[in-house]
């Protein structure tokens, strides 16, 4: 893949907001005399956090990244429109499902914009203009399904361990399982829509190329 200079301010700016993110918990954890190990465990079990990591390690590789096993495996289309459907999907159930739950202020709003609402734009124009086309199959779908779907396992399991839970519609404590399972089902039946807009727009720009 050429370089593309914007492709450094793109990493820079995924990098910058997991940054202030990881500052203002790890501050917050001092303040309150808790473990900053914690901390970073508590922040590391976030969709959106997994993601955007996700999102600032494909553009790092795109635009500085040596030759690697690991860059072509980042780079290549399933892979990074997995990420894609992803991180549209934590921008779009943001805005849905959270984001009239709170108003930030200050460096939590900047980190707030960065991580849910400039990252997955900045992605998505990645997407469009640096992804190969035409490489997308159905199948594909299925295996992408894994990373939410292991994620909602992973999460309810350390919720029934530790009675915490990084979301407030998969907190079996106030919603039990059963509205939890629905609700899960309903942001996966999201990704899977994200997904197929994604594959349409796959097979349409790689007829067209």
């Amino acid at each position: 893949m050429p370089h593309r200079p914007w492709l450094t301010l793109a990493a820079v700016l995924g990098w910058a907001g997991l940054a202030v993110q990881l500052y203002l918990v790890l501050l917050a954890r001092w303040q309150e005399q808790a473990s900053l190990i914690g901390g970073l465990v508590n922040l590391s079990c976030y969709f959106t956090v997994l993601s955007n990591t996700l999102v600032a390690t494909v553009l790092s590789h795109a635009a500085f990244g040596r030759e690697s096993a690991a860059r072509r495996w980042f780079l290549s289309a399933p892979v990074s429109s997995c990420i894609c459907a992803s991180i549209v999907l934590v921008g779009l159930g943001y805005s849905v499902l959270l984001r009239h739950l709170w108003q930030p202020e200050g460096w939590q709003w900047l980190a707030d914009e960065l991580l849910h609402d400039v990252m997955p734009v900045v992605f998505a124009l990645y997407w469009w203009f640096e992804v190969p086309k035409g490489r997308l199959r159905l199948w594909h779908l299925a295996v992408w399904a894994l990373y939410p779907a292991l994620y909602f396992a992973f999460v309810l399991l350390r919720g029934h361990e530790i009675g915490v839970y990084p979301y407030p519609f998969v907190d079996v404590a106030q919603l039990e399982y059963g509205q939890v399972m629905l609700n899960a089902l309903g942001v996966l039946a999201g990704f899977w829509g994200i997904g197929l807009v994604l594959l349409g727009l796959d097979r349409w720009r790689g007829r067209t190329s």
